[in-house]
């Protein structure tokens, strides 16, 4: 990301009754590592007896570690990089001096992004059916704060690349979450709705309303992901749409004329 990438953005802090953020700074009290890979794996044991709680806070501060990995993929660090988490994410100002802390661990710490994405893992390791879908939604948060400067760049593509690989994302499928980011609205919309082009058109209906009732905001905060990044399901949403748009343009040329 370049330096002056959000120099005209317009913050709108989130201040939520129970926020994330007032989670994350009652939890960093607590800690004096100076590794963020500790930090990681202390949420753990610190919130074992608060799966929700410890869901939250595991997701906020992985990608909060992984934003800054992704950062220093470029070649450039720079203030901006917090300030563009910071937009998209809505952290309140009087929380960013926590942001910014969790931020210059990972970016001093000496552990590579593959340490990082294997913690991260760890704390989403399957046993629950949600968690294969928290880790997309990581991938998907990456991939918004990536292209917070107007371009994702070819090693941040590369790093997002690997950590999808981390997570165990197989090729199509990171592909998928790819194209969705990178080429909106120009894409294949069958790829992004994960649909056959062979289903006829009431399969293909209820395969796209099926995926838009899994990326409901109200189903990313049961599986714990925080009020205050939503905007994962937004944008999500809106490339489902964009794509069902272009197969019903599609099946409605295929029409005899005169059939409607």
């Amino acid at each position: 990301m370049t330096g002056n990438s959000l120099a005209s953005g317009v913050i709108t802090p989130y201040y939520g009754a129970m926020s994330i953020w007032t989670d994350i700074s009652k939890y960093l009290a607590t800690v004096t590592a100076d590794a963020l890979c500790t930090v990681l794996e202390g949420v753990r044991t610190v919130f074992s007896g608060n799966i929700e709680t410890r869901r939250r806070v595991g997701f906020s501060v992985a990608l909060i570690a992984l934003s800054a990995k992704m950062a220093k993929a470029d070649g450039v660090v720079t203030e901006d990089e917090v300030n563009a988490f910071r937009e998209v994410f809505k952290v309140p100002a009087k929380e960013l001096k926590n942001v910014a802390r969790l931020y210059n661990l990972a970016k001093q710490d000496v552990a590579g992004f593959d340490a990082y994405g294997a913690r991260v893992k760890s704390l989403f390791p399957g046993d629950d059916p949600a968690d294969k879908e928290v880790l997309q939604d990581v991938l998907d948060a990456l991939f918004h704060i990536a292209k917070a400067d107007g371009v994702i760049h070819e090693n941040e593509a590369l790093f997002l690349e690997e950590v999808a690989a981390l997570f165990g994302f197989q090729d199509t499928a990171y592909e998928r979450i790819k194209m969705r980011h990178m080429f909106p609205g120009k894409a294949n919309p069958y790829t992004i709705l994960d649909a056959d082009p062979d289903w006829d058109y009431d399969k293909l209906k209820r395969h796209y309303r099926k995926r838009v009732s899994e990326s409901h905001p109200d189903r990313l905060i049961a599986r714990g992901i925080p009020s205050e990044f939503i905007v994962i399901a937004t944008d999500r949403l809106a490339a489902f749409n964009t794509a069902w748009e272009a197969i019903e343009a599609m099946h409605a040329s295929r029409q005899p004329v005169g059939v409607t």
